[in-house]
């Protein structure tokens, strides 16, 4: 049977789980056709919806003590999130009420009386960090720190009396810092380690230390403890060949898991702390193979609730038992293996443990008809081995079918192995689809990820037309119909190759991409500068440079049919990109269509848009392709 597009971007997804008191479990889930707050009571049970609305929720957090939660929201994907408190009656009351301003969630204290979060209210290009009492708002929130670049809030200590700050100068470069609350004293951890990755930061047990990922003095992200008096570094566990992306660590009793990126699969780890720096192992539930995270745990760190998907099976949140874990490790001891301490951690999975507490519908599109791409690598102009997923569709009745390139924003991010409708669309329609991670893809380390800054930027579209090389060397592809498609970054890449090498694309759907990285940079907003600066090079030093590899100053090169995409909103890369683009390609009697949706931002999010956005889209390649 053939289902249309409209069924395919109905799949719901239920993710961003938080488990709170009492023994609720509250999520986000779209099957309104955006996320909003629902929560489930046990699981397979009926769930509750619990925020509505016309804009989409972006993260919800549980009271560790009261049945209560804060959620975010934002207006038209402006990302100027606003922070709410939905009591368990239902009611709702604003906290924040700056519309101005971005606030970034920090986590809830111990005693569920406070939380924290970092906003630029002061300043629109740095973050401040602020406390709240849970019964106040609007500008009630007490600025515990006054920060000069992007701030972040990593959570408090076990005893409710400092937090974890962490400091983003670029994607590639964080620093991680400890505020006292009341005196306001901060001490920073990695004062030597400039241009050095921390992520996931959290507390240990006892509040002595944080537990992050980092690359210092490695290629690839590892497990580390950073002593939270001195910064004292020590390596808790290694991820081989491969980067440790993600680690939650429960502040009271040291459970902890990580998760290893094994070319874009999720490997997970679970264990107990047994000192600082060593690991009990545990067994680890077996979850659909593909990716997993978002990782929280349970006031009492009894149980911890995570999402998982993979290509052929939509995201859906998870339930570990952990004491069952335990009893199971405590019965068989050989199960859960000797301590780990500085190395590689490969947990042994057992079908137990793991329970699937949502039921986010398929759309009535049997699962069976997914298909699972193929994990290939094709080599660059230059010797390089570029990771690509590779699907082709189960059924077709031509020889020869056409492709579709997806390319990924970023730069510094990965394609990953998880489910996505319009993907699984393409292929239902007889399409194949490349998704390759060029160079300047995160989860093969830090050279890696450096092959495309600044001056290299075009070493990233090259891998494209090394790409388009593979594919034509695969029978089943038909090489003058391979389209390139991409978002953000990604729609820079579509517009850089199509300039770059134009007589290779059958067409180009550009979605939220950069055009321009001069007006890029000028006019994205003052939070974000800085940052992308450190990737792409900056206007004052390289404005010839970004000038040289900016699409629109060979747009005169495009020749195939131009798709544009775009959300008046954006405040990353405004809309101008997309106007700008268009216009150039439109004026050489190339042809192209420019869609502008009023009330979205960086990226199509509400159903109603998708579906009229990839309608079009569709319709626009059956038409050229």
């Amino acid at each position: 049977m053939v289902y249309d597009l409209e069924r395919y971007l109905t799949v719901r997804s239920a993710y961003g789980a938080s488990l709170g008191a009492p023994d609720g479990l509250a999520f986000l889930l779209d099957a309104t056709g955006h996320a909003q707050v629902w929560t489930l009571s046990a699981p397979g049970a009926w769930p509750v919806q619990r925020t509505f609305g016309e804009e989409p929720v972006a993260f919800v957090d549980a009271s560790p003590t009261r049945a209560e939660y804060v959620f975010g929201r934002d207006e038209g994907g402006n990302e100027r999130v606003q922070l709410y408190r939905l009591d368990a009656d239902g009611r709702v009351h604003p906290l924040t009420e700056s519309p101005a301003a971005k606030h970034r969630w920090g986590g809830w204290a111990p005693d569920g009386d406070r939380f924290a979060f970092a906003s630029n209210r002061r300043d629109e290009a740095a973050f401040d960090v602020y406390v709240q009492g849970r019964d106040e708002r609007g500008e009630a929130a007490d600025r515990v720190y006054e920060g000069e670049g992007w701030f972040g809030v990593a959570g408090w200590s076990p005893e409710g009396d400092r937090l974890a700050l962490v400091e983003s100068h670029s994607s590639f470069d964080q620093d991680v810092s400890v505020l006292d609350v009341e005196t306001g004293e901060v001490t920073h951890l990695t004062p030597e380690t400039e241009g050095v990755r921390y992520g996931s930061v959290g507390w240990g047990p006892e509040g002595t230390g944080l537990y992050c990922v980092t690359d210092a003095d490695a290629d690839t992200r590892y497990l580390a403890r950073l002593d939270a008096a001195d910064g004292t570094r020590s390596t808790v566990a290694t991820g081989g060949d491969w980067e440790i992306d993600g680690v939650a660590v429960h502040r009271r009793s040291g459970l902890l898991v990580y998760s290893r990126n094994v070319d874009g699969y999720t490997a997970l780890a679970l264990g107990d702390l047994d000192g600082p720096t060593s690991i009990d192992r545990l067994p680890m539930p077996a979850l659909p193979g593909g990716v997993a995270g978002g990782v929280t745990y349970a006031p009492d760190g009894d149980r911890l609730a995570l999402s998982a998907s993979s290509p052929t099976r939509n995201t859906n949140v998870f339930v570990v038992d952990v004491a069952a874990l335990r009893e199971l490790t405590a019965a068989t001891p050989a199960t859960g293996g000797p301590a780990v301490s500085a190395g590689v951690v490969d947990a042994p999975t057992v079908e137990t443990g793991a329970e699937r507490w949502t039921r986010a519908s398929t759309a009535g599109i049997p699962r069976e008809s997914f298909v699972e791409p193929e994990l290939v690598r094709f080599e660059s102009f230059d010797g390089l081995s570029v990771p690509a997923l590779f699907s082709a569709p189960a059924d077709t009745e031509v020889d020869r079918t056409p492709v579709i390139v997806d390319v990924h924003g970023g730069p510094e991010s990965q394609r990953r192995p998880s489910f996505s409708g319009l993907t699984q669309y393409f292929l239902s329609r007889g399409y194949a689809v490349l998704e390759p991670n060029v160079r300047g893809s995160t989860g093969y380390g830090r050279r890696y990820m450096e092959l495309d800054d600044v001056d290299r930027r075009m070493d990233a579209v090259r891998d494209l037309r090394a790409a388009h090389d593979w594919l034509v060397d695969q029978p089943a592809v038909d090489p003058d119909r391979i389209v390139l498609k991409g978002g953000s970054y990604g729609g820079f890449m579509v517009l850089a190759a199509m300039t770059e090498y134009p007589d290779r694309w059958a067409a180009g759907v550009d979605v939220v991409g950069i055009a321009n990285f001069v007006t890029f940079l000028e006019n994205t907003g003052d939070w974000r500068r800085e940052l992308r600066e450190a990737e792409y090079g900056s206007l004052e030093a390289d404005r010839e440079l970004l000038e040289s590899i900016s699409p629109i100053n060979r747009a005169d090169r495009i020749d195939a049919p131009l798709f544009v995409l775009h959300g008046e909103n954006d405040p990353r890369v405004p809309v101008g990109e997309a106007e700008q683009i268009a216009e150039a390609v439109r004026d050489r009697g190339v042809p192209v269509e420019l869609l502008v949706f009023p009330d979205e931002g960086h990226g199509i999010a509400k159903l109603e848009n998708r579906i009229e956005a990839y309608t079009r889209v569709v319709e626009f390649l059956d038409e050229h392709v």
